[in-house]
């Protein structure tokens, strides 16, 4: 019994640990509940249905690996998918992570009262940026579209460029709007933790040698904020790998040549048009894994303490 108790005992610790502590395990449990029938079970069912061939009516079958052999050998639009994504995280990213951090830091040393109205004034992004028809009515592609009017008005261009159906030109206004509306929700990050730096750091900062902002943005706020930049970095990645909407609003879907395809719109091909959910699924576990692991690499280089 004691060996077994040996054995065992980090088991019956933590055992005990959860019975001293269990009106807080309580407390979690509705957001448990929820995780585990919304979150967990989707993700292993997912993982599953990869494995098979399902096309809703019929009952799943057991296919093995022919899924992710597909997509990786015979499955051209895919791989144009994969690149296209990994050109908006590599690009809107990295820009709208240190874009947020940057105006988070300028709009933090303003008074309260306009550091909030320039709050609302930069989140705006986030909450009208959905509206697709102003984009569409800026990007036109005939001489009555804002942009190409302006541009043949100051002489830059002779003819309307087709900014949405020119597979040359699409995905960069695409990403440059996604660069634009992605600069809300990391930037209220960012702000609140600025908030929450301790002046107490900064002060003896002072005094021990720091001579300007830079110096303590760099030695003392980046550092009292680490969790909220690993939270933004994520997000901004996550949101990255995510994009679908605008792609297929002002590119059409699928757009010319697959030029502004993404991952999630493969996805959204196979599972909703073309009911083949055990091929969508392989999409979906792939794109999990590569959150996952880009997640990882965010969490490394940042270096949480």
């Amino acid at each position: 019994m004691d060996s077994e108790r040996k054995r065992y005992g980090s088991f019956y610790e933590t055992l005990q640990e959860m019975k001293k502590n269990k009106s807080l395990y309580y407390m979690m449990a509705p957001f448990m509940i929820l995780f585990l029938f919304f979150t967990v079970i989707p993700v292993i069912a997912g993982m599953y249905l990869s494995f098979t061939y399902y096309n809703i009516i019929q009952p799943p079958k057991f296919i093995g690996w022919s899924n992710y052999i597909r997509l990786f050998l015979d499955d051209d639009v895919f791989l144009i998918a994969v690149k296209n994504t990994f050109k908006f995280a590599l690009i809107t990213g990295p820009l709208s992570y240190f874009a947020c951090l940057i105006f988070a830091w300028l709009i933090n040393e303003l008074k309260p009262r306009t550091r909030a109205l320039a709050t609302l004034l930069f989140y705006a992004p986030s909450l009208s940026g959905s509206v697709y028809f102003i984009w569409q009515y800026i990007f036109s592609p005939d001489m009555y579209g804002l942009m190409n009017g302006f541009l043949m008005r100051l002489g830059i261009i002779k003819e309307p460029n087709l900014w949405l159906s020119d597979p040359n030109l699409n995905l960069t206004v695409i990403m440059i709007i996604q660069l634009w509306m992605s600069l809300g929700t990391s930037f209220l990050t960012f702000i609140a933790g600025l908030q929450n730096v301790d002046i107490a750091l900064k002060e003896s900062g002072a005094i021990d040698g720091i001579r300007n902002r830079w110096q303590e943005l760099w030695y003392i706020i980046l550092p009292s904020i680490k969790p909220q930049l690993i939270l933004g970095a994520v997000l901004q990645v996550v949101n990255s790998f995510a994009v679908s909407d605008i792609c297929a609003q002002l590119a059409g879907f699928p757009s010319p040549l697959y030029s502004a395809h993404t991952i999630v719109l493969h996805m959204v091909d196979y599972g909703s048009i073309r009911y083949e959910m055990g091929y969508a699924s392989a999409i979906a576990v792939i794109l999990f894994f590569t959150t996952i692991i880009i997640n990882q690499i965010i969490r490394k280089l940042i270096k949480p303490e």
